[in-house]
């Protein structure tokens, strides 16, 4: 089963998301450069990690329209999720940068050009607002707009944090808060990265997606009038947005005549429930009846295999 096709207005937001975003990171380094803030320099950091996200949510889309070739079976999809492991191990230094930079700034707190700082973070969560809105709309049905949603979002926090600490040094010359506020963006932004690693290294070792449950899975699958057992079930993501599935199905001797029906039911299932939309399914052979409903991989060497045949 293939996926739907994306739809066009999507990536205009999305574009249109990704440039504001832009405008937001340009202005946040230049202006804490210049105001030698370093909190707004960690919500540049912040900002880059979800410009990051965007750009990723823009390419799947254009990467599920790639057609697929002799020599990647799959397309392009799982570049995706390579680029987000890269983008996962840069900020993660990024984020030790800004806490070591903080601490030392706490032993010797520097002065911060407070009102230009104010005004940059003001213009950075005017962006961050307009992006939002833009994705808005869409953020309700699709899951891959949702994610880019709850990103902007979260940038518009962070420059809520930069605007209070802004008008409090303004009026307190209280210089320690922007370190304060640093430690805490930074916090964010390790975070942020910690989850890109752990979600692309599950995606690349084949790991069941989040929130499925095999078990519950195989439950589903016997639910099906006409499935008698499943065995050598499957489930992993090809990347972020599509989630594929393969397994064996005991269909019953009344249903022999009627094997098509039965797996166009299966998939129909699958996709309304676990929108899992790549699925190989291949009817039971007498071989498998006895077989566990996940199968142990094993090595078996090619000079061996060469021999058997």
């Amino acid at each position: 089963m293939n996926p739907h096709n994306p739809d066009k207005s999507i990536a205009a937001r999305f574009r249109y998301a990704i440039l504001l975003t832009v405008v937001t990171l340009v202005a946040e380094v230049i202006g804490g450069i210049w105001t030698n803030s370093l909190a707004l320099l960690s919500d540049a950091a912040h900002v880059f990690l979800d410009l990051f996200a965007l750009l990723l949510s823009l390419g799947a889309i254009k990467l599920a329209g790639l057609p697929s070739s002799e020599t990647r079976t799959f397309g392009w999809h799982r570049a995706e999720v390579f680029a987000s492991f890269i983008n996962g191990v840069s900020i993660f230094l990024i984020a030790f940068g800004i806490l070591y930079e903080a601490a030392g700034r706490l032993l010797h707190p520097e002065p911060v050009n407070s009102l230009p700082m104010f005004v940059i973070a003001v213009i950075g969560l005017a962006m961050n607002l307009i992006a939002a809105s833009a994705l808005h709309r869409h953020s309700h049905d699709d899951l891959n707009v949702h994610s880019a949603f709850l990103h902007v979002i979260g940038d518009a926090a962070a420059s809520v944090g930069v605007i209070v600490g802004g008008v409090v040094m303004y009026f307190t010359h209280w210089y320690l808060l922007d370190a304060l506020i640093s430690i805490g963006i930074g916090f964010v932004v390790f975070f942020g990265a910690w989850r890109v690693l752990r979600e692309s290294t599950h995606i690349l070792l084949e790991g069941v997606p989040r929130g499925l449950k095999v078990s519950e899975i195989a439950g589903s699958l016997r639910s099906v009038p006409g499935v008698q057992n499943i065995h050598h079930l499957n489930v992993w993501s090809i990347c972020s947005h599509i989630v594929a599935l393969s397994a064996h199905l005991d269909v019953n001797d009344d249903f022999k005549w009627q094997q098509a029906e039965v797996i166009h039911e299966v998939e129909h299932m699958l996709l309304d429930r676990y929108h899992i939309t790549h699925t190989t399914l291949q009817v039971e052979c007498s071989a498998c009846l006895a077989r566990p409903v996940i199968k142990d991989l094993n090595h078996i060497s090619h000079h061996h295999h060469d021999h058997a045949h």
